[in-house]
């Protein structure tokens, strides 16, 4: 079952690795010039840009902390906090009628709930 966490937290960090590279980095206008990408016109670019960086410290505070044994409880926080965000991303989705975005949120928040709930009970880090 740790391998199973640990892969999943892995695949968990590369999108949002991904995602908050790409929020940060590329201009929001592009950003919403491109499919599904529609969102960002309806927020500020620094509010944009706030979420690339917490998807990149997202991406950081699933792995770090336990490979680094450096407070490892943060792993499933970390996790919990990726699934707030990805309720936001699929209610905003939702509203903007990207049913198939608001789904693959859902996947992620279901991987999300899953490294939660194993870090927290299953397969703790700690003794």
């Amino acid at each position: 079952m740790n391998l199973i966490l640990w892969i999943a937290a892995g695949l968990l960090a590369v999108v949002a690795l991904i995602g908050g590279i790409t929020k940060t980095f590329i201009p929001k206008e592009k950003l919403a010039a491109q499919p599904g990408g529609e969102w960002t016109g309806q927020f500020g670019a620094g509010f944009v840009k706030t979420l690339g960086v917490l998807e990149i410290l997202a991406a950081a505070g699933l792995i770090l902390p336990a490979a680094l044994d450096i407070a490892p409880v943060m792993v499933p926080v970390t996790a919990v906090c990726w699934v707030l965000l990805m309720i936001g991303a699929m209610i905003t989705h939702g509203r903007l009628g990207q049913f198939k975005l608001s789904m693959l949120n859902l996947v992620y928040l279901a991987l999300a709930a899953f490294v939660a709930w194993g870090r927290f009970g299953l397969e703790p880090f700690t003794g």
